[in-house]
């Protein structure tokens, strides 16, 4: 995440409830993620749960993309 999106979100995610939970969901997606990650081997549910993760993660980063794109235009108009 490039410094000036932290930037955005640390100003905006007291005043945003959407922004506030799909942080909180991409940080958790992140550790499972990590846990995942570090294991040797993964059952094939397990495969099936770290795609499933992966795409949540993903859908949650696009819609916080899409806010924060919203709050740099808000910016831009100032």
């Amino acid at each position: 995440m490039e410094k000036r999106d932290e930037q955005l979100i640390a100003q905006w995610i007291d005043h945003d409830d959407e922004l506030k939970k799909l942080m909180i969901e991409h940080l958790e997606f992140e550790r499972q993620l990590e846990d995942l990650n570090r294991r040797l081997y993964l059952t094939p549910e397990e495969t099936v749960n770290r795609k499933k993760i992966q795409k949540l993660k993903l859908a949650g980063r696009d819609r916080i993309e899409q806010l924060l794109a919203k709050y740099r235009a808000k910016e831009s108009e100032s």
